[in-house]
């Protein structure tokens, strides 16, 4: 368990780490290709809707050809995304960049993959803890690519960042190769070749052995996350909402937190940047917090009460908060409870889908991220092109879906905390 904890951590840690360096770098890449900002914008959206579509490919993977597999195939991914991006010093076409930067989606969804992965090894009583620790890779992943790009990229350039992103991520592969495969996922695979033997009675009797629906247990995946047989349609539905709600006040406050910053507070961007810095290092005990009181009153209310209050901290953030200090530590407090709770959603996707469907469940809801993140841009847009102005863009844009996805996640079914994978779902 330690050594795939540290595995997944690392490897989540590196997809972060290749994911905001597509952003940070794609300013430079333009003033390489004669891009306009338009045309990075553009780039970036359909770099967006690539991620997403091969997202979706994640979720059957983990569930038919097993979590270990699933967690190197993505980490691969970021390595061959990242070395092609390397390459488009040769191949200057948008259409190119978009397809290589696809890719990452694989990396993006290592996280879908740990958590189905990991959920099914750790401590029933302890999971969103153990988990909260490797979750907090994002932000060690954010500071990464920020401190790496301020010291290399000067000396080795854009293209030279891509190309050393390669070398860890086939480290990670190699390392996965050694990990063992989830005992859970392992009796789905005897009850599914037991079924094609044509043994139903002793597929039967195992899979009631080992909590398994041995009836559902080849059906496709993607199918059952709208059935209404077993409330699947509702799980999904609002996880789904929410997740995408969020994916809002992250385009605004994290992706887009700079520009809100020094525009709408005016704060320089040198003193923007360490803010954001800070910010993420408290984000980091956010984590930890979430998945410790997850264990405790349960993830769905854990996540509720911090994507609100959130809500309200940037909102004062905007409105109430006057001066660099002030500002710093209303965003701290919002970043706490934006990004905190993903330690406890991410293991609560986990929980609230059955083994048979449990990656594709994990790696649907999140691949409704970048759908979110998408829209959150272009209403912040519009928002700010009507002369409404940053502040109040922010707000609409980012405060009130971040307290909306709140509400929402309230609608999805409430999952005892301590409870086994096998008493909550077949």
């Amino acid at each position: 368990m330690t050594y795939a904890s540290i595995v997944a951590l690392v490897a989540w840690t590196l997809s972060v780490f290749d994911f905001i360096l597509f952003g940070t770098l794609l300013p430079e890449m333009a003033k390489t290709f004669g891009w306009s900002t338009a045309q990075m914008a553009n780039i970036a959206t359909w770099v967006a809707v690539g991620t997403f579509v091969i997202s979706l490919t994640v979720g059957p993977l983990t569930d038919y050809l097993g979590r270990k597999k699933a967690l190197i195939v993505t980490t691969s991914g970021v390595a061959v995304s990242s070395g092609l991006t390397a390459l488009s010093i040769f191949i200057p076409s948008s259409i190119y960049v978009v397809l290589v930067r696809a890719l990452s989606g694989f990396g993006y969804s290592e996280q879908a993959v740990n958590t189905t992965y990991l959920s099914e090894l750790y401590d029933d009583k302890k999971r969103g803890l153990l988990y909260s620790f490797i979750q907090g890779g994002w932000p060690i992943g954010v500071m990464l690519a920020s401190i790496v790009t301020a010291l290399l990229e000067p000396l080795i350039q854009w293209q030279g960042m891509f190309a050393v992103g390669i070398i860890p991520a086939i480290i990670i592969v190699l390392l996965g190769i050694k990990l063992k495969e989830s005992p859970r996922f392992l009796h789905l695979k005897h009850v599914r070749a037991l079924m094609r033997q044509g043994k139903q009675e002793e597929a039967e009797a195992y899979g009631r052995a080992h909590g398994i629906n041995t009836e559902r247990s080849t059906g496709f995946t993607y199918a059952q996350l709208f059935s209404m047989q077993d409330g699947s349609m509702r799980t999904t539905l609002f996880l789904g909402l929410a997740f995408m709600l969020n994916w809002f006040a992250i385009e605004v406050f994290n992706v887009l937190a700079t520009t809100v910053l020094t525009e709408g507070k005016h704060i320089n961007f040198g003193n923007s940047l360490w803010l954001l810095v800070l910010a993420n290092a408290v984000g980091y005990a956010g984590y930890v917090f979430h998945g410790w009181l997850g264990d405790r009153i349960g993830r769905r209310e854990t996540i509720a009460i911090g994507w609100i209050l959130g809500g309200l901290a940037f909102a004062a953030m905007l409105y109430v908060a006057n001066g660099y200090w002030s500002v710093l530590i209303f965003q701290s407090i919002g970043s706490f409870f934006l990004n905190g709770p993903y330690s406890a959603l991410f293991v609560f996707m986990s929980e609230s889908y059955a083994t048979r469907m449990r990656g594709t469940g994990t790696a649907f809801i999140n691949a409704m991220g970048p759908i979110g993140g998408i829209l959150g841009a272009l209403v912040f847009s519009i928002l700010v092109s009507t002369n409404m102005g940053v502040l109040a863009a922010a707000l609409i844009g980012g405060a009130l879906p971040l307290t909306l996805s709140g509400l929402v996640i309230l609608a999805t079914r409430r999952i005892e905390p301590g409870k086994s994978l096998e008493e909550l779902a077949a």
